[in-house]
């Protein structure tokens, strides 16, 4: 049997049941996997506890406060922090393995991301390098952010991974416009919370610089049809965003029963 490391990978789960598998197999070398699901109605549940027996359910508050819930349960000081639709590669443990053992100095480590999309893996645009603070010594970090994205910081160095986590982020088109539709809820309701004000040019400037950005000079174009979608993706997430916030300040969303007042509109 190999030996594992003391190393907790803490990971979120929501019916999980079509990714887990693999992601669970690409820990097999950290001996502390934290599975923390918001009562799966699949078999999420059965797999996690085939790998762990560090398996907690608790109601979703947001993507941050999961997150560090998750990383809270920890039974070591250096955690791994992965999401069910990723794995960590061979070259990417290997990196690990040799920052465990000698960080040099480093509270965290940033890891790229390379996500799988439409048949094939995303090079260039919005969605690369896409690299976040994932392996971190959590005596010297803080789990942060604002919903919908969880972010983690750190006091002290923060070094760099050359190998990235797999990423196999949606399905199909139709989960990305699932996805699309609940995170660009959750980030005006995030923006209402912080009085942001609707303005008109939101919805027209903000969205057509995000495609020219990831699509032009970040070169999206290289990665033909699935480069296109993922600028008009992310532009149009920009767009619903700004809509949302529209509609919650106009009482139009009928999930919103009470909206947080807007009092006053800071700049991005």
């Amino acid at each position: 049997m190999r030996r594992r490391l003391p190393i907790s990978a803490c990971l979120m789960t929501l019916n999980e049941e079509r990714n887990l598998p693999d992601c669970l197999a690409s820990l097999d070398f950290c001996d502390d996997i934290v599975v923390v699901d918001s009562f799966s109605t699949d078999r999420t549940m059965e797999i996690a506890r085939k790998h762990t027996d560090r398996v907690f359910q608790r109601p979703w508050p947001g993507n941050v406060g999961q997150r560090a819930f998750s990383v809270a349960q920890a039974r070591n000081d250096w955690v791994l922090v992965v999401d069910a639709d990723e794995r960590v590669t061979p070259a990417l443990q290997e990196e690990i393995v040799a920052a465990l053992a000698s960080p040099g100095g480093c509270a965290g480590f940033l890891v790229p991301r390379r996500t799988f999309y439409l048949g094939r893996w995303i090079e260039h645009g919005d969605w690369v390098p896409d690299r976040k603070v994932r392996f971190f010594d959590r005596r010297r970090a803080i789990v942060g952010g604002t919903d919908p994205h969880d972010r983690v910081d750190v006091e002290g160095l923060v070094g760099k991974f050359r190998s990235p986590l797999e990423h196999y982020a949606y399905r199909d088109l139709s989960h990305h416009l699932d996805t699309t539709d609940r995170y660009s809820r959750t980030a005006a309701l995030e923006l209402r919370k912080a009085g942001r004000r609707f303005h008109a040019r939101d919805l027209v400037l903000r969205p057509l610089m995000r495609f020219l950005k990831g699509y032009l000079l970040k070169r999206g174009f290289l990665d033909g049809i699935a480069g296109l979608a993922v600028a008009v993706g992310t532009s149009h997430f920009v767009f619903m965003k700004y809509l949302k916030l529209y509609e919650l300040e106009r009482g139009l969303d009928a999930r919103a029963e009470k909206s947080p007042p807007a009092t006053r509109s800071p700049g991005e």
